[in-house]
């Protein structure tokens, strides 16, 4: 899967070569906000993919850009003090992800554009007022987690069919969109389902005991910015409980989790590139539909698997595009 995924960018970079010496002529200089959940380690991936984008459309860091980077560390109470210092920064386009770090961005400014390359339902969190025609300052890309759960949790009764329990990791500040959707998927699938709530990391090993203690056959881990930045905490009291977690991210996967199903999150922000491109080439971004993902990844870790006593059925490795041994 990896392989496709970087032969494709590619085939991509080679189709956009027109595209970079038109962009390359341009005598702007352009400035970005780039306002991240997690560090420059973390985020390392995505941000590589995202500037890979912007460099075949002709946007060179150092020669007629400027990126303005700002780390939230997976503190969300940072935000707004970040998001201001770009505005301070008179950047020409704010980058971001998540509901917390969008309605910063959207608070601290009504006209620069802010381009998402991840962020649920747009719409319910009031950040469009549709898909096909944000109107405001915001667009780019939204993941749709209310719609991405309930597959998970279909993939969850695939590979342990016996499970009758499921236990929900919910940071709070993400709204209640996604656990509503999850909750009516579980019920759906004949699994009781235990919302563990928490706003504090400090609280995941009391979340993680609960769920043990109310013998859950799993857990999801719901979409969250802190979660992501926690992620490798999460495999070990996931080991610690013996409990085998999903979640949307194959970067959880490859830190001790078991199972993910979701959309590339690199290729989002190579995507989110495009977006930018348009805005700074007159692009209003209440013009710009927002785009939904079309290829998801399926990674399964069987060494997690084989730890927490769990046979993966044959068709669903199968079907997986990353599997680690």
């Amino acid at each position: 899967m990896e392989r496709r995924s970087f032969l494709r960018l590619g085939f991509v970079g080679l189709l956009a070569a027109p595209r970079v010496a038109r962009a390359q002529s341009l005598a702007r200089h352009a400035r970005i906000g780039f306002l991240n959940n997690t560090n420059a380690e973390l985020a390392a991936p995505s941000t590589e993919a995202f500037i890979q984008g912007l460099r075949e459309l002709g946007w060179i860091e150092g020669k007629n850009l400027t990126i303005e980077y700002r780390w939230a560390d997976g503190n969300m109470d940072r935000h707004s003090a970040l998001a201001c210092e770009l505005v301070k920064a008179h950047v020409d386009v704010i980058v971001t992800a998540g509901p917390a770090a969008v309605r910063a961005a959207r608070d601290a400014t009504k006209t620069i554009p802010i381009v998402a390359t991840i962020m649920p339902d747009p719409v319910a969190f009031g950040f469009a007022a549709s898909l096909a025609r944000p109107g405001g300052n915001v667009t780019g890309l939204t993941n749709l987690f209310e719609e991405l759960t309930p597959k998970q949790l279909q993939l969850f009764k695939e590979a342990i069919p016996r499970a009758k329990r499921i236990a929900l990791l919910n940071n709070r500040d993400m709204g209640d969109s996604v656990v509503s959707a999850t909750e009516k998927a579980a019920r759906t699938l004949g699994l009781a389902a235990d919302v563990l709530n928490i706003n504090d990391v400090d609280n995941l090993d009391v979340a993680m005991s609960t769920a043990r203690r109310k013998r859950a056959d799993g857990v999801i881990v719901l979409p969250s910015p802190v979660f992501n930045r926690y992620r490798v905490r999460i495999a070990e009291l996931a080991a610690k409980y013996a409990l085998p977690t999903f979640n949307e991210s194959k970067e959880y996967v490859r830190d001790g989790g078991f199972l993910s199903y979701g959309p590339s999150f690199p290729q989002m922000y190579y995507r989110a590139a495009s977006y930018v491109d348009r805005i700074l080439k007159g692009d209003k971004p209440g013009d710009l539909p927002i785009e939904r993902p079309t290829k998801f990844e399926l990674a399964i870790n069987l060494k997690t698997a084989h730890s927490v006593g769990i046979i993966v059925p044959p068709p669903l490795l199968q079907r997986a595009d990353e599997v680690i041994q």
